[in-house]
This record gives C-alpha cells, structure tokens and sequence, in this order.
C-alpha cells in the first residue's frame, strides 16, 4: 500500500507534526497529484494559531470546521501521478488552482467558484499541500505550468492571483505613467513580477524596509521610496511629473492606504471619480490583508516533529 506523508495541524498554535496515511486513489474525475512545492502562505500561520488577529485584544475564531488532523497549504505544483477512469493524462506537471466551490451553488455555477459559501478549498477546508500528494477533484483546476519553476507556479495560485486581480484594472492606462506598488512583501513583490509583464513603463515601489526596497530595485522598479519619509511625496510627484493615476496598496493598513493620498476632501469611491487636481487617485481598494512569506515546503524534505 502506498503512503502520503504529511506536515499535519494536529492541534491549534502548535508545531505542525508528520503523519503518515495510506495515499488516495482517485476515482472518476479525480486526480492525485505528486507534490513538488507548495509555497506558505502567511495565512496558513494564522490558520495555524485558529484565529486572524483583527487588531488589539481583538480575533476571529477559524478554528472551526476544521477536523485535526488536518494539512495546509494551497500554493501547490506537481505532477499528475494517478487517475480517475474520466481524469487526466499522468505525468503532466500542473500548478493546482485551491480555490474549488461545492459545484452546484449560483456562484459556482456562474463560474465563480471562488465566491463559494460552500466552498472546499484545498489547505483550508479540505486536505491541501503540506504532503507529498493531494487529491483534486477535477483535472479543470489544473494548470500547465511549463516553462516556469514549480517554485514560481504554486505561489501564482494565490499571491499571484491577488496580485493580477488587482493590477488588471490598470491596463486601460499604461500610458499615463507607473504603476505604484506599496508594500514589497511575498504579494507586492509578485505585483512587481507581473507589473513588468503587464505594463511597458516599470513601477515605483514604496516599502519601509530597506532591504525590500533594494530587492524591488534589483527585479525591475524604476524607482523605490521609503513611506516614512516626510519628503517621500514630494520625491514622487517630481519623479512622475505631479502626480500618480494608479496605485496598488499590498498592505492594507490604514496608513498605507492613506500614505500617497493628500490631506483634504475627496470623494468616496473607486478612484476614477477622485477630482483630477488632487496628488493621486485612490487605490483600487486594499488588496492583501496579510503580509506574506515567500516560503516554499519541498516534501522531498519533510521537517517538524514526528507524531
């Protein structure tokens, strides 16, 4: 009998603890796939702790629903190792998209599986890829994903997504100037990646951290400004000839929302109806609750204690 080798959440705010349970064997439209990399989202440590801290003594319980014990992990790219009798073709290597809705729902059915209340979400509410396989419902949520790294794939299933969510809105005005990404974290520096990919004028970046403004720079950023700066502003209306017309916000905090826009009234709303003789439009809207890491879990190399 075959075996899967897992990194398990055995029990809230603990160390996560190997265990070993006979591998799956797929059946109908299913496929398993052999995990070679699946990236840690910063959300698995809160999924970890049972709870999101909302700031202060304040949390949100995640805990339930949830039985232990249970593997994380939603950045997955493998290979396709066994089949269904309705399934894939073995051996394609394929990132996996988590994102899976119960399939019978209005949001699934329209093809928004993602908005699913219902949803079975690999790494959050079903099995994901913290192991060395995870069993896909259908081989639709898989991705070819050649010629990129499996390293570079499996993040592009969430950060990657939130980042070109966000950034797709701006391509109707590549000509009007940069881009400005603030925040350089696992979310912001993929916006970056995919700035370059999505636009002919490379981005400013903004990050208190100097070291990740380097990085930015080192990746592509045209220019890369410290928000704590009193003259960061300044700097960014010289560089951009009075002002920016697009702004993505990875942070999410107040005060970075708030950080490239100027003191005074303006009006509520997405950033097209912001008055023209302000400094910038808004942002789309906060686009990553979370600072994330740019791990990767080889399960070639399974680390943690043994249960």
């Amino acid at each position: 009998m075959r075996q899967m080798h897992r990194q398990s959440l055995t029990a809230y705010g603990q160390p996560l603890c190997e265990t070993v349970v006979a591998c799956p064997s797929p059946r109908g439209s299913e496929v398993l796939v052999r995990i070679e990399r699946c990236g840690v989202c910063h959300s698995d440590l809160h999924l970890q702790d049972g709870y999101f801290s909302l700031g202060g003594d304040k949390k949100l319980d995640v805990s339930a629903g949830r039985t232990l014990p249970f593997t994380l992990g939603h950045e997955i790219a493998g290979v396709i190792e066994s089949v269904g009798a309705d399934a894939a073709i073995v051996g394609r290597r394929v990132a996996v998209y988590p994102w899976i809705g119960c399939g019978i729902c209005a949001a699934c059915l329209g093809g928004e599986e993602n908005l699913c209340s219902n949803h079975r979400h690999l790494g959050i509410a079903v099995d994901g890829g913290f192991a060395t396989h995870v069993l896909v419902p259908h081989q639709r949520y898989l991705l070819d994903y050649a010629p990129l790294s499996a390293s570079f794939a499996g993040p592009l299933m969430c950060s990657g997504l939130t980042a070109y969510a966000a950034l797709k809105r701006h391509t109707n005005r590549p000509e009007r100037g940069p881009v400005l990404l603030i925040g350089l974290g696992g979310v912001g520096m993929m916006g970056l990646a995919i700035t370059r990919a999505l636009f002919t004028t490379p981005p400013i970046v903004a990050d208190i951290d100097a070291e990740k403004r380097k990085a930015a720079l080192a990746a592509g950023a045209a220019q890369a400004y410290d928000p704590s700066d009193p003259q960061a502003r300044k700097a960014v209306m010289s560089a951009t000839g009075g002002g920016l017309l697009a702004i993505c916000d990875f942070v999410g905090s107040d005060k970075s929302l708030h950080r490239y826009r100027p003191a005074g009234p303006r009006r509520q709303g997405r950033g097209d109806r912001t008055p023209r003789r302000q400094f910038c439009r808004p942002a789309t809207g906060r686009l990553a609750k979370r600072k994330r890491h740019s791990t990767i879990y080889a399960p070639a190399g399974l680390l943690g204690a043994r249960c």
